[in-house]
């Protein structure tokens, strides 16, 4: 893992879920910016799973893969499902899904740098 990509990917999706909270609290539906910033953390997730499965297919990486794996696959999956979701719902509560995808990922981003830090 990249220390500094998995801090940016942090950072952003903090300031994603800021927007999406503020978006929801003004009950406006989901607009252009909150998808194009969804598309940009998603391509900085799968920037970094790539980074993780070519360490891990070169012999690096923790000792517990299987966890390993199992978040980077889902903070991959994340982004588009609340994208969908968030059209979707064309209620104040669509950005508030983009707010819950906004809060979750930097919590197993950190939990990914833990386990591939291997304090986890």
């Amino acid at each position: 893992m990249i220390g500094p990509l998995a801090t940016g990917l942090i950072v952003f999706a903090l300031l994603v879920a800021l927007a999406s909270l503020l978006t929801t609290a003004l009950n406006k539906s989901m607009g252009t910016v909150l998808l194009v910033a969804l598309g940009v953390l998603e391509i900085g997730l799968l920037v970094q799973a790539g980074f993780v499965v070519a360490a891990l297919a070169g012999g690096e990486g923790p000792d517990d893969t299987a966890t390993l794996i199992g978040y980077t696959a889902g903070t991959v999956v994340i982004p588009p499902v609340a994208a969908f979701w968030g059209v979707g719902e064309r209620s104040r509560w669509g950005p508030a899904v983009i707010a819950v995808a906004g809060f979750a990922i930097p919590g197993m981003v950190g939990r990914m740098l833990q386990i591939w830090q291997g304090m986890g």
